[in-house]
């Protein structure tokens, strides 16, 4: 009588390479038609790696992808043609992201249930999170930039891509550098939102997986 195969844990390392690239492309490289399409792609496979290590059904996947590959094919004629505004391209990129976080959290969730225990692509996985929120914000403050009627940052400064990323990633750090400043409501609230999360995410979630994973078995002889 043959039993089915245990589910192979999942693997977020190709997750979190995706995540480190979209970062690195964004904070870098200069805003060409070019880069801009590789955002946008970077964005998409990250959402479909999220949902493929969280075992989502196949059907799930099929119309995520379907949905990547429109947004793809949107950032390229953008990119080719123009005629889609840069607010609209932020705020495309942002719902490509607003799933892979809660995606990543159902499938840690769920290896963490079937394992019992804390293990290294667990907490790949938890980093892997930390940095889609990180980038899903940038996108927001991008967006409100463009399409919110006036400038997201005060003090004339420009909320360029790597400048919104850059504000990102220093509230979600709670570092807080000061030399760029959300100007309206909706901007402070936002920013606090993601300090809140950054904050609470890392002295809890991340620290207590850390401190809790598993040492490494020995290989069979």
């Amino acid at each position: 009588m043959s039993t089915a195969a245990p589910l192979r844990p999942p693997r977020y390392g190709l997750l979190l390479l995706c995540a480190a690239l979209s970062f690195a492309v964004q904070g870098a490289v200069p805003p060409r038609p070019v880069q801009q399409v590789v955002v946008t792609a970077l964005a998409a496979a990250c959402l479909l790696l999220a949902l493929r290590d969280a075992r989502f059904p196949p059907r799930v996947v099929r119309l995520a992808a379907a949905l990547c590959g429109v947004a793809v094919l949107i950032a390229i004629v953008r990119a080719a043609e123009g005629g889609i505004g840069e607010g609209a391209a932020r705020a495309m990129n942002a719902a490509l992201l607003v799933v892979g976080p809660p995606a990543v959290a159902v499938g840690v969730i769920r290896d963490l249930r079937a394992s019992r225990q804390v293990r290294l692509q667990s907490v790949m996985g938890v980093l892997s999170l930390y940095l889609l929120v990180g980038l899903l914000y940038g996108f927001l403050y991008g967006a409100v930039d463009q399409l919110g009627g006036s400038p997201f940052f005060a003090d004339d400064n420009v909320a360029s891509v790597a400048h919104c990323l850059y504000f990102s990633f220093t509230t979600l750090a709670t570092v807080g550098y000061g030399d760029f400043v959300a100007r309206s409501d909706l901007g402070h609230t936002l920013a606090v939102s993601e300090g809140l999360v950054g904050q609470i995410y890392l002295v809890t979630v991340v620290s207590l997986l850390v401190s809790n994973l598993a040492p490494g078995r020995p290989a069979r002889p």
